[in-house]
């Protein structure tokens, strides 16, 4: 079962975790080393992103490249799962036994 990347929704998933950084196209793009350009070319699905770029991309707005093209997986919860536990490394330990009390009451 051969499957295309969907970049005009890996554009998007780029865009909005970019701005969820706070980031530019262009403080983006010197994070990456490339050209304000090439950003915007890949948000808007004028140019395909290498795997280089790519992986640039996701080290830098701290995702993983999983979760930018984590729905077009046949499992997408897969990526999810992955990015639920990378954000639950990074606190406490008080503050996982509380998140831990919240999902049991859900």
């Amino acid at each position: 079962m051969q499957q295309e990347v969907d970049y005009g929704r890996l554009g998007i998933r780029i865009k909005e975790a970019r701005k969820q950084k706070g980031l530019t196209q262009e403080k983006l793009a010197e994070a990456v080393s490339c050209n304000t350009s090439h950003i915007s070319n890949i948000e808007n699905n004028y140019t395909k992103a290498s795997l280089n770029v790519l992986l640039a991309i996701a080290n830098t707005l701290d995702t993983t490249i999983d979760s930018l093209i984590g729905e077009q997986y046949v499992e997408p919860t897969k990526g999810l799962d992955h990015d639920i536990f990378e954000k639950l490394k990074k606190f406490g330990n008080e503050k996982k036994k509380k998140i831990l009390k919240l999902l049991e009451i859900i």
